[in-house]
């Protein structure tokens, strides 16, 4: 088919390798502009630009679609259909209704669970059971089109975002390769109850709160590894907690117990994976080996 692939992040290059692979004619790869990055604050292309250009794709990266120029130059490439996957841009109507099959959107929950910007995060974080891929028709509400293809999978009790953003983005890449070949597809409305938003993550509700209970606190590190990272100070400096699990015991919230566990407000979190400042990411018993840690943590 002729496709129009819209992606930015890393979570979208493995579909993009993947239509690719299946043999679709990328009419186009649309992305984000490249932003400032690193300690020169020089513009770096995004993962889908990147990859594309080493694919030898044609990328293009408009700041926004609204404009009739945009819209008429999306059309003119006469795509069967687009392919979005966390692009990061509003498509308007003459978008949505360009490509004989429309947009079809790569969303990484069971919908309508988790509609909006960071649904990994969001499901690790509220302690759901399982997750999974819905391929959607796109239109204007946001996440509310019909669900052409669904696939479930269970959440492990220790899994961190990172580890379930990689799963879930070579799901939704296997999935878009089998959905293709068979457009149109039976469309199944979402359903209005279940409906919950996943909002973007702010780096400010990232401190650990040691008073709530360990199941809490480790899905709370766990749903924020490796962006932004939960963190905590100890002895006066900040330390990222990357991965944990909850295990039975008691103590004062915060207060630091054998190993690398700390008290929560009932039970008590492990911490597996942690990181000081300026440093790298290290299992628990490497970070011990080099750091003092205090009788309790805040």
């Amino acid at each position: 088919m002729r496709v129009v692939f819209m992606g930015t992040p890393e979570f979208s290059v493995p579909v993009l390798e993947a239509l690719v692979g299946a043999g679709h004619d990328i009419a186009a790869v649309y992305c984000q502009p490249p932003r400032p990055a690193g300690r020169g604050k020089k513009d770096r292309p995004s993962p889908v630009q990147a990859r594309a250009g080493s694919l030898g794709l044609p990328v293009r990266h408009p700041v926004s679609l609204k404009a009739p120029e945009e819209q008429a130059a999306f059309a003119a490439l006469e795509a069967d259909v687009a392919v979005v996957v966390a692009y990061g841009l509003l498509l308007p109507g003459p978008v949505l209704e360009a490509p004989v099959f429309g947009c079809l959107n790569i969303h990484a929950s069971l919908l309508p669970r988790w509609r909006g910007a960071a649904p990994i995060h969001r499901a690790i974080m509220a302690g759901d059971a399982e997750t999974g891929i819905c391929i959607m028709q796109m239109e204007a509400g946001l996440d509310t089109g019909p669900v052409l293809m669904r696939r479930a999978t269970p959440i492990g009790t220790a899994e961190t975002t990172g580890d379930l953003h990689d799963r879930l983005s070579r799901m939704g890449a296997e999935m878009i390769v089998e959905a293709l070949p068979d457009l149109p597809l039976p469309a199944t409305p979402q359903l209005d109850a279940g409906v919950t938003y996943a909002a973007k993550v702010d780096k400010a509700e990232a401190r650990v709160d040691w008073t709530w209970p360990a199941e809490t606190v480790a899905r709370h590190i766990n749903g924020l590894s490796p962006f932004p990272g939960a963190w905590c100070e100890m002895g006066g400096e900040r330390v990222k907690l990357l991965r944990a699990r909850a295990l039975p015991g008691h103590g004062a919230p915060g207060q630091v117990l054998a190993g690398l566990r700390i008290a929560c407000g009932s039970g008590v979190v492990e911490v597996v994976q942690a990181q000081r400042q300026g440093k790298r990411v290290m299992q628990a018993g490497e970070f011990l080996r080099g750091f003092c840690l205090p009788e309790r943590v805040d």
